[in-house]
């Protein structure tokens, strides 16, 4: 079993409260955490594949910002089928820029087209984007600097330009995110993870993932002079938007 493949087993033993980072235990374990925690995560990937096949012309350039593993800009590459476009893959993990570059080395390929940079995207330059990727990053962003992060994707997107978010929400009526909630917890459990397990993670991500509503995604889109935005994909308190630029 390689890193990438690593059980996660990170908070399956009693320990003290910690925040959760992307360091290198974290890194080491994603592929395995994000596939296990992630409802539909595949079936994200896998669109972001298609629908760069489907948008993503000749001199195409994308950006996959918070990257990780690189598990989106991977996709591109075996779905797109010319070679003239560019990926820039954008994390500000150390851990997971310097696994992801050594993944890079040992594959062949259309991976060249991918260009990693070890950055904090709210400071990144965006410039003449076909498509952006914003999968699981928003929530960790300060939610303070979320609406200015969005704008300042869509400044440098090409018009009719595809941005792709995939967030975990939440939910104005009570009730109803309370049931979300407990939904995921049980789908967690059938991931094989424990009780414990939930219960640590939750406590480490708290005041980390910051989720919002649908409402308010749709709302930061609009104002950032976004149309024809939907919700392609929704499973528990779960979703993906995709959204383009007028």
């Amino acid at each position: 079993m390689n890193n990438r493949q690593s059980k996660d087993t990170l908070f399956n033993t009693p320990n003290e409260h910690r925040s959760f980072t992307f360091d290198e235990q974290v890194a080491t374990v994603f592929d395995d955490m994000i596939n296990r925690s992630v409802p539909g995560y595949s079936a994200i990937i896998d669109m972001v594949g298609q629908l760069a096949h489907r948008y993503c012309k000749n001199g195409s350039i994308i950006y996959d910002l918070g990257c990780s593993l690189g598990a989106s800009s991977l996709s591109i590459t075996r779905h797109i089928e010319h070679n003239d476009y560019e990926i820039i893959a954008i994390d500000n993990s150390e851990a997971m820029v310097s696994r992801l570059k050594a993944d890079l080395q040992n594959q062949k390929g259309a991976t060249k087209q991918i260009k990693v940079k070890l950055e904090d995207i709210r400071e990144s330059e965006i410039k003449s984007a076909s498509m952006v990727i914003l999968n699981f990053t928003l929530q960790f962003i300060n939610v303070k600097d979320r609406d200015q992060l969005i704008k300042k994707i869509s400044a440098g997107m090409r018009p009719g330009g595809l941005l792709i978010i995939s967030e975990k929400v939440s939910f104005t009526n009570m009730e109803m995110n309370s049931l979300f909630i407990d939904l995921y917890h049980k789908f967690k459990e059938k991931q094989g993870y424990s009780e414990l397990e939930i219960s640590q993670k939750r406590d480490a991500l708290e005041n980390v993932l910051i989720p919002e509503s649908l409402e308010k995604h749709y709302e930061r889109l609009l104002a950032a002079d976004f149309e024809l935005i939907e919700t392609w994909l929704k499973y528990f308190n779960f979703a993906s938007i995709i959204a383009f630029k007028k």
